[in-house]
């Protein structure tokens, strides 16, 4: 912004505001109020707020509730808010006021100014007013609770559907190729009975598909529209139309189905729907934790652990170590979902923030909705793109630890006996001999029936061996 400065005007006196900025006075007064920290709402939120103050002004016009020739100055100038340009002129610290009236001042006075702008350049005599005029039959009450519903809603279908479906599809294509690997599964992180490695990736694939579901349902709850409930609820300063109207607006200009609250009270007092949505992001957090873990392990070593599955080598891993390679993207994938957790944890803290009328903490709520959404779309593509999809299985090892995992007995149980099978699993395990070997020199099983029951592959499709 420049260093020059005009004097703007509001209701609490004279305030100066840089020259070149399009805020004004309101948004200048919090800037100053809240010196809090760097964090700013993001692109997907001042899009929602444009998207809505075109919306609004669309709807007052065919009402003819504001003059035509003034919507129209108000809808092409939220276009031009919506589209991002002029994200720089939204300076409001995310650690506001709790009902985000500054945000919504903020996104009135640019989108005033852009209009007066505008009309100039139309040489038109009309006057726009941030309060009169863009925030018509509008408050910050029901403005930033639908924008955060909104911006939501959009980040979803925009990046955190593909995203997800982008690893589904990383994981289908790799189980594709393993599908005739075997491989020790472990329970307790110790040996257990063997599985594909297309199984495995198999329950990640449902897992996430499970996560996009459970985000679906929670959307349904978020497509009902605050906006049309104004100060507490009830619609006052505005057309008993206008949320229908509106949802309708909205639906046309995302392609999103929104409809109007069904209860307004509902809408405004609490932030329950985003609560529900964020829970949904943490269970996909906690999923895909799981997942990185998994990876870890099945790469660690390569001497020394599992070494089962050799990750891409794409960085150094120790400033003294040489040679040494990390799981980095797992563990980047670890760390936005520590991230997911704790935003839902704030989320949640903020739901039970409402009195009465209003929840006040709707700025830290689509803050953190909206960066939970956005790092699991980014991470999960990432996770696809640099891990799953240039991972190598390292068969020579996989076939080795199957081999020694006396735990594999356990196909002998309906041909010898529990007890049996469990004093052949602790010799072999005690010797470090293969499990074959031991049980052909303590049960009277022909080799061909010892090469059935404990044939690896056989075991991974349920059922009996022999």
């Amino acid at each position: 912004m420049s260093t020059q400065f005009r004097t703007e005007k509001d209701s609490m006196g004279d305030v100066k505001v840089p020259a070149d900025a399009y805020y004004g006075a309101q948004t200048q007064r919090a800037v100053d109020n809240f010196p809090v920290s760097d964090l700013k709402f993001d692109r997907t939120f001042i899009k929602a707020l444009g998207l809505i103050k075109k919306a609004a002004a669309e709807v007052n016009s065919k009402l003819g509730l504001i003059d035509s020739s003034v919507g129209e100055l108000i809808s092409e100038a939220a276009g031009e808010v919506s589209e991002g340009k002029w994200d720089d002129h939204f300076p409001v610290d995310i650690f506001q006021t709790g009902s985000g009236t500054s945000s919504n001042m903020n996104a009135n006075e640019v989108i005033s100014r852009r209009a007066n702008e505008l009309a100039k350049e139309k040489k038109s005599d009309v006057t726009v007013h941030p309060n009169d005029h863009v925030n018509f039959g509008q408050s910050s009450n029901d403005v930033i609770p639908t924008a955060i519903r909104v911006s939501a809603l959009l980040n979803v279908e925009d990046n955190l559907k593909p995203g997800v479906n982008e690893l589904i599809e990383a994981f289908k294509k790799r189980s594709q190729e393993f599908s005739h690997i075997a491989k020790t599964g472990r329970t307790h992180l110790m040996d257990a009975m063997p599985l594909t490695i297309e199984q495995q990736f198999g329950g990640y694939i449902r897992q996430l598909k499970l996560g996009l579901q459970r985000v679906e349902s929670a959307s349904e709850r978020m497509k009902e529209l605050p906006q049309g409930g104004t100060a507490v609820g009830t619609g006052i300063n505005t057309h008993p139309d206008f949320g229908s109207h509106f949802a309708e607006k909205m639906s046309e200009l995302t392609g999103l189905k929104f409809i109007e609250a069904i209860d307004h009270f509902e809408a405004q007092a609490t932030v329950d729907a985003p609560v529900e949505l964020s829970g949904q992001l943490k269970t996909i957090a906690a999923g895909l934790m799981k997942i990185a873990n998994d990876l870890r392990w099945m790469n660690s070593g390569p001497n020394s652990g599992l070494g089962e599955i050799q990750l891409a080598a794409l960085q150094p891993g120790s400033s003294i170590m040489p040679g040494k390679v990390n799981p980095v993207i797992e563990e980047s994938v670890a760390m936005v979902c520590a991230q997911v957790i704790g935003n839902d944890s704030t989320i949640t803290l903020a739901g039970q923030s409402g009195n009465f009328e209003l929840n006040v903490m709707l700025p830290v709520v689509g803050y953190n909705l909206n960066q939970s959404i956005s790092l699991l779309a980014s991470a999960s593509r990432n996770f696809a793109d640099k891990s799953i999809l240039k991972l190598e299985v390292k068969t020579e090892r996989i076939r080795d630890l199957i081999d020694k995992n006396p735990i594999l007995v356990t196909a002998l149980n309906p041909l010898i006996g529990y007890d049996k099978a469990a004093q052949i699993a602790k010799k072999a395990f005690a010797e470090g001999r293969p499990l074959k070997e031991v049980a052909k020199e303590m049960c009277d099983l022909s080799e061909q029936d010892l090469e059935n029951a404990l044939d690896p592959i056989k075991m991974t499709k349920g059922g009996f061996t022999e």
